[in-house]
């Protein structure tokens, strides 16, 4: 008996020592990788072409690669010349068009605005579940695209007895449908390039469409997890984040070129929610570890990481060379794009859900609750330094973009139009 209980005891210290080198190991796997900028890191690549005037803020992020950075003359302080009720939650920002803004609400409503007066032009109510950003093209004199959910309760789970989703394409002027096509639940922004949508599903599938007719062009299970962030284009490369913590690289075919991974954990995954941004040769992407993660856009290879102390659902802007993102931790930070290594970093007291969005030399970005305040707080900084320049009593997720000399800053559920105060 004794003999046994020597053995046991020697069984159990080996098995804590593996135990605990197993732990030391992951641990050391998670902690951050700093990056360097001599390795696939192109900081003289030509700009996006510009939008159309006709079509000043087209997408999610303002261009296709997501860049969400826009060089405007615009500065804080605002002032609000209008304001629209939107009536319930609008959790995605507004793309601007033809003199219109165009947004959903996450009760299902599909709204179109005019620019100048915040007046309704025309509605559609889907009775689905949205949290989505249109995108807008020229087919037809002018269509505007668009990504359903599932219909209520908003929070059912994939894989359940007709839980679909759509892409429709509404004609700018009267809200005439186009073309409608089912999907799986979606909530990715629809990405246009030419004649080309892309759109991803909580089905792990990413689809093309033809913009102006709405034939599949192809269609790909590329993800053994929910799709939710939208698409990025950039060199002729589409990239997207999944559920089961992967980035993928595809080709214009649909092809899968690589796929990136999250750092292993010690317990459970990261789940890439965030919409990529490429630029500089690589992709930014948050994922629900913590942290904020840079690819090469060429190999796929994990460049650096950088810890944030909260999820990072939301996606980066990128500008100056600098990664600006938030967190749920309650921290907005500046990442170098090269090497990940912190710039600055700003203490908004709540956490940050939706993305940032850089208009000149300002960044703006919201809280999902303010401290003794009702609703969150938007917060405008100095890209470079991350001084505070502004702040509105309201905001939620992503709360700016911008059309000539005007800021269209979304609110819980109000838009407002909004001018540089004289």
């Amino acid at each position: 008996m004794r003999r046994l209980l020597i053995v046991l005891a020697v069984v159990a210290v080996l098995i804590a020592g593996a135990l605990g080198a197993y732990v030391i190991h992951r641990e050391q796997q998670g902690a951050d990788e700093l990056g360097s900028t001599t390795t696939e890191y192109v900081t003289t690549e030509a700009a996006p072409k510009p939008p159309s005037p006709d079509v000043p803020w087209p997408t999610y992020g303002f261009s296709a690669d997501r860049t969400r950075s826009v060089q405007l003359a615009l500065r804080p302080p605002f002032r609000a010349v209008w304001k629209y009720q939107a009536g319930s939650l609008i959790e995605f920002p507004p793309s601007i068009g033809y003199g219109r803004l165009f947004f959903s609400t996450n009760a299902g409503t599909f709204t179109a605005i005019s620019e100048k007066t915040g007046k309704y032009a025309w509605k559609y109510r889907a009775h689905r579940c949205v949290a989505a950003s249109p995108a807008i093209g020229p087919h037809a004199h002018g269509t505007v695209y668009e990504t359903f959910l599932n219909r209520p309760p908003c929070n059912a789970q994939n894989g359940g007895h007709g839980v679909d989703g759509e892409v429709i394409a509404f004609g700018v002027g009267h809200g005439k449908i186009h073309w409608t096509h089912t999907i799986g639940p979606s909530e990715s922004s629809p990405l246009l390039v030419g004649n080309r949508l892309y759109v991803g599903d909580w089905n792990g599938d990413v689809w093309a469409f033809d913009a102006n007719h709405g034939t599949v062009v192809w269609h790909r299970h590329i993800a053994h997890g929910a799709i939710k962030g939208a698409l990025a284009y950039a060199g002729g490369r589409l990239f997207v984040g999944a559920y089961d913590g992967h980035v993928y690289c595809l080709s214009r075919t649909g092809r899968v070129i690589w796929r990136g991974s999250a750092q292993p954990r010690l317990f459970g995954t990261a789940r890439f929610y965030s919409t990529p941004a490429v630029a500089y040769g690589r992709v930014y992407v948050g994922a629900t570890d913590g942290k904020v993660y840079a690819f090469g856009a060429t190999s796929g290879h994990r460049l650096w990481s950088h810890s944030t102390g909260g999820y990072v659902y939301a996606s980066p802007a990128i500008s100056h060379e600098l990664v600006l993102v938030g967190s749920y931790g309650g921290k907005f930070v500046a990442l170098d794009a090269g090497t990940g290594e912190p710039h600055w970093s700003f203490d908004a007291h709540g956490p940050i859900s939706g993305s940032a969005t850089v208009i000149g030399n300002v960044v703006y970005f919201a809280t999902l609750k303010a401290p003794n305040e009702k609703n969150g707080r938007t917060y405008a900084l100095a890209a470079l330094t991350g001084r505070l320049l502004w702040s509105f009593p309201d905001g939620k997720y992503t709360p700016a973009v911008a059309a000539g000399r005007r800021l269209f800053l979304v609110g819980y559920g109000i838009v407002y139009g909004m001018v540089p105060k004289q």
